[in-house]
């Protein structure tokens, strides 16, 4: 059986819970920019309804009325009008590039002037920020007098994905910072062999404290249970004062009884055994306790 010191738990008790708290204020942190959303998107119905008005104005009609904005889709707006109405291409692709140039969200859109009747497109163009991507053709055509619907598909973008980026990327801090105070503490000292398979390598010799063997060159001495107890607590911690008063508590407190004289009777009984390496030695250190001494 191996001894093993870990940090008491006490410090982490309460990490659990403030991890779970954090978690909860970045959620909303991020769901509360949607006031900030509902803002930009009302802002943006306003320009729409603006691009409406002067496409009428250019027309030259300043008397009939622009329509409630539709919202078709997430990122779909159509702007109708209450009469039929004449638009020159040009004149609509300026307008609408200088009016949106105020949305924060209306970096790319496509824009299609859909004919009443028939839901055909009469003209459309799209507007990218990256000028190479921008379709814009035919506009120095002006249009029949005719029943329009302007259509704009703006590319979903801005805020939305702003804050979605924000709480993916907290999300991964938060899973970082739960993974270092979380996980398993470690022993304190640098275990000098593998924890995992109980193995310990003592000079030349080999320490299994599962099978409770010493080995070396093909001789084993088969150690008692108390042996292997008291072996693998100086195997942690080789050429290191281990006090008295820690080797009875480890070992025999568990029992319900720690033996005072015991520990001297099994310190001789290992000091034997461990005479198939003359370079491993137990040695005694006055006023403290035993060292196990490993001479390379």
């Amino acid at each position: 059986m191996l001894v093993r010191r870990n940090f008491p738990p006490i410090k982490h008790k309460y990490v659990g819970g403030l991890l779970i708290l954090l978690f909860i204020s970045i959620i909303c942190v991020a769901f509360s920019m949607t006031g900030s959303d509902n803002f930009d998107f009302a802002r943006r119905e306003i320009l729409l309804r603006r691009i409406g008005h002067e496409i009428l104005l250019q027309s030259g009609d300043s008397t009939s009325r622009v329509l409630p904005v539709k919202k078709i889709a997430g990122n779909e707006y159509q702007i109708s009008f209450e009469n039929a109405f004449t638009f020159q291409p040009e004149s609509l692709v300026k307008t609408t590039q200088r009016l949106l140039a105020q949305d924060p969200l209306a970096s790319d859109y496509v824009v299609n002037v859909l004919n009443c009747a028939n839901s055909t497109v009469t003209y459309g163009y799209a507007i990218s920020k990256n000028k190479k991507d921008e379709i814009v053709a035919c506009i120095g055509r002006r249009q029949p007098i005719a029943c329009y619907i302007i259509d704009i598909k703006f590319k979903p973008a801005g805020i939305i994905t702003a804050r979605n980026l924000y709480l993916l990327g907290s999300l991964i801090v938060l899973a970082f910072v739960g993974f270092i105070f979380l996980r398993p503490a470690k022993s304190q000292k640098a275990l000098p062999e593998s924890e995992d398979t109980g193995i310990f390598t003592l000079g030349s010799m080999s320490f299994d404290a599962d099978t409770r063997k010493l080995m070396r060159n093909g001789q084993m001495i088969d150690l008692t249970k108390t042996e292997t107890r008291v072996l693998s607590i100086f195997a942690l911690s080789p050429n290191e004062a281990i006090e008295r008063s820690r080797l009875q508590k480890e070992i025999w407190e568990d029992e319900g009884v720690i033996v005072g004289r015991s520990l001297d009777m099994f310190i001789s009984k290992l000091r034997k055994k461990l005479e198939l390496d003359p370079n491993v030695k137990l040695v005694v250190i006055r006023g403290k306790g035993y060292k196990l001494e490993i001479n390379s």
